[in-house]
């Protein structure tokens, strides 16, 4: 395989970076989602907190304003239909987007704080990690990106930390988005792409699970799978299953490359080194699980 993707543009980035980028910002925007400062400050917004997926849903949706189901399950796009709208937009009449975007904040300035410490939190490093992340996050082109979009617009923080993780976030909505347009591209619909994304090895079936898809609907979506010749009879991945998801993937690291280039091999390798601690401390901080819907560390 060559050591460099995409267009000529954006032949300046190995594959490997771009997905080690990945791999090192996720965790930093993830912890918003489990980390009990978190948990606090969707109870204090009057969400139930019993279970993580109003918080969830509000935290991440937010930046798209009072959205009702079908376009959070747009731009989602891999939970199933029932499962968003048991949330939205219910969830807008506990918190107006507008309230939930401030608490976030709050939430991430308290959880870096209680993970990373202060003397990070207010350090050099962190602060010449973020204004790299947000040179990168500058140059990730929205255009049919809903996610990314909607988070480049806010205000950033003055905060380096809370800057950082608003970088963090564009550039894995950017991904994300991404994503979708590999996962439509190669004819996967959202149950399809976890059924497929599960045959591979990515998380387990019961990991996925949390997406809300019934067994009917998961049952059908592996049948239509196998009539593609994608999955075998028993459920496993038949060859050519598995070389369309790593299509996917490749083409994935391609829509994603922009901001790495455009903020060239040096300055991402120094960024890539000062991630290297804060993910370390969120990573060993055991508040994230340790299989993952996005198959992280499997891919």
């Amino acid at each position: 395989m060559s050591t460099e993707i995409g267009t000529a543009a954006e032949r300046t980035v190995e594959p490997g970076r771009v997905r080690q980028m990945w791999h090192l910002l996720e965790p930093l925007h993830a912890l918003l989602y489990y980390a009990p400062e978190a948990v606090e400050e969707a109870r204090a917004l009057g969400h139930d907190v019993e279970e993580r997926w109003p918080g969830y849903f509000a935290w991440r949706a937010a930046p798209l304003g009072p959205a009702g189901a079908e376009r959070v399950g747009s731009a989602f796009y891999s939970f199933s239909p029932e499962m968003v709208a048991r949330y939205v937009p219910g969830i807008w009449r506990t918190a107006a987007p507008v309230d939930v975007l401030d608490a976030r904040l709050r939430a991430v300035d308290r959880a870096y704080r209680a993970v990373l410490g202060s003397e990070v939190v207010d350090g050099p490093d962190l602060a010449e990690a973020a204004a790299l992340a947000r040179r990168a996050a500058g140059a990730a082109v929205t255009a049919g990106r809903p996610l990314a979009a909607a988070n480049a617009e806010l205000p950033w923080p003055e905060a380096p930390h809370l800057a950082l993780w608003q970088a963090a976030t564009i550039l894995r909505e950017h991904r994300g988005d991404g994503h979708l347009v590999a996962l439509l591209a190669a004819g996967l619909d959202p149950v399809e792409s976890l059924v497929s994304f599960a045959a591979v090895g990515a998380a387990s079936e019961q990991t996925f699970a949390s997406r809300g898809w019934s067994e009917s609907a998961w049952s059908a979506a592996r049948d239509r799978l196998a009539a593609r010749g994608l999955l075998a009879a028993d459920g496993s991945v038949t060859d050519a299953g598995r070389a369309l998801r790593e299509r996917v993937e490749l083409r994935t690291d391609e829509l994603a490359a922009a901001p790495w280039v455009a903020l060239g091999p040096e300055s991402t390798a120094r960024l890539a080194e000062l991630l290297g601690g804060p993910w370390l401390a969120v990573i060993g901080s055991g508040l994230l699980p340790g299989e993952n819907t996005l198959g992280i560390g499997k891919i």
